[in-house]
């Protein structure tokens, strides 16, 4: 299949050609043809393969220059919608404004002045709607992005009053990495008759690689360290659980001269814009991340994820593994288990009972320098070192242990 056996116009063919895209990936092949017909769509298909090209190219061919505000696209984080209009962008000559929050409004309102696409996140839009600062009375396309991570993220109320503000004669489109029960309950309530499409995991099983070690809470950190400094692969997914667990895990790495750079929803636009160009452009080999990097975001080459805390939701691990493992290349999945993961990990081991994932054997690991608080505000008796050699096998293994796969 190629892209010129979908009738798009040269502009677009041409756009499609400089990005260096030369065949439709299964969600675009599965998509494209309705999306051009004007039909509702619901797509699964994990992050990176190709949703944001698919429906970019709806937006591309149905929505005309100079004509107002035509097309609406949602996503979950400030992140994915750049990379969402950076595509739009790519594709078309068309005006389309970035609204999310963190930066400032009167910016977005002059961009808002002559945009015919909108890509968002739901609060900000929703702030620009209630103040009447967008005309929703051409839009014709509406485009939910991430739509599962919507809901986990508590933004769903406020997608259903951006939805209900727009004519109810439209084309409607949820794009997902997962299509949970709740997506389709919502795709019921505001979609008419829609096709639904599911392409599978990116992540080729044969190349990935899963193991975890049972270890000490007070050892983890020291563990990663050392792991990090034998590591010779490529760029490395570091996920934690909460953004103090980002916080602390980057503090600790850079004090004991790993490169790493922390990304949250903390942080402000700017610095997670900054952090993802380091880490995609390769400055930095180690980005520690809460679950807001492992959606939606394009990130490349990386060879390695390490999951220092077990995602509570299985789901959530599938997408950070994800991560690696793709296009052919090799990727290797390391989890760090002490007890406070046995629970999570007794889940995705239920949930995905296919999965292989060996127990590995701990190594010697050394003393690491250990930083409890910023080093920007030191105070004394706060700091020490963590690690030693590692010990045996535990007498009695504790409740819950996880269950050896292999």
């Amino acid at each position: 299949m190629k892209f010129s056996e979908y009738s798009l116009q040269k502009p677009v063919l041409d756009a499609i050609k400089a990005m260096g895209i030369e065949e439709p990936t299964k969600i675009q092949e599965q998509t494209i043809p309705p999306i051009l017909e004007g039909k509702d769509v619901i797509g699964e298909s994990p992050t990176g393969s190709g949703k944001t090209l698919a429906f970019g190219i709806g937006i591309a061919q149905h929505v005309k220059p100079n004509e107002g505000i035509q097309a609406i696209v949602l996503t979950p984080t400030r992140e994915l919608a750049q990379q969402v209009n950076k595509v739009v962008h790519e594709l078309t000559n068309l005006h389309a404004a970035e609204i999310y929050g963190g930066v400032a409004f009167e910016p977005q309102l002059k961009a808002l002045s002559k945009a015919e696409v909108i890509v968002a996140t739901p609060g900000r839009l929703l702030d620009h709607l209630s103040r009447g600062n967008i005309d929703t009375s051409k839009v014709h396309m509406f485009i939910m992005d991430e739509a599962d991570r919507m809901f986990d993220m508590g933004f769903i109320e406020d997608v259903e009053q951006i939805i209900q503000a727009c004519p109810k004669k439209r084309q409607t489109l949820f794009f997902s990495a997962t299509i949970s029960p709740r997506v389709k309950s919502l795709g019921k309530k505001y979609l008419q008759n829609p096709l639904e499409f599911s392409a599978g995991t990116q992540v080729d099983p044969s190349k990935l690689k899963q193991v975890y070690y049972d270890v000490d809470r007070n050892m983890k950190l020291a563990l990663l360290i050392h792991l990090l400094k034998e590591e010779k692969g490529g760029l490395v997914m570091v996920f934690c659980n909460t953004r103090a667990g980002v916080d602390f895990v980057a503090r600790n790495l850079k004090a004991n001269d790993v490169k790493a750079i922390p990304i949250h929803g903390g942080l402000s636009q700017n610095q997670r814009t900054r952090t993802i160009g380091q880490f995609n452009d390769g400055k930095t080999h180690v980005l520690v991340c809460t679950d807001v990097a492992a959606r939606g975001l394009h990130i490349e080459n990386v060879s390695h994820v390490y999951n220092y805390d077990i995602s509570k939701d299985a789901k959530e691990y599938v997408h950070r593994i994800g991560r690696t493992a793709r296009a052919g290349e090799e990727g290797k999945v390391i989890n760090l288990i002490c007890q406070l993961d046995f629970e999570n990990f007794d889940r995705l081991l239920r949930d995905f009972p296919d999965f292989s994932i060996e127990n590995a054997e701990k190594p010697y690991v050394p003393k690491v320098k250990f930083v409890a608080a910023p080093a920007r505000t030191p105070r004394p008796g706060r700091g020490g070192w963590q690690g030693q050699r590692s010990r045996g096998p535990r007498r009695g293994p504790p409740r819950g242990k996880p269950r050896r796969r292999h």
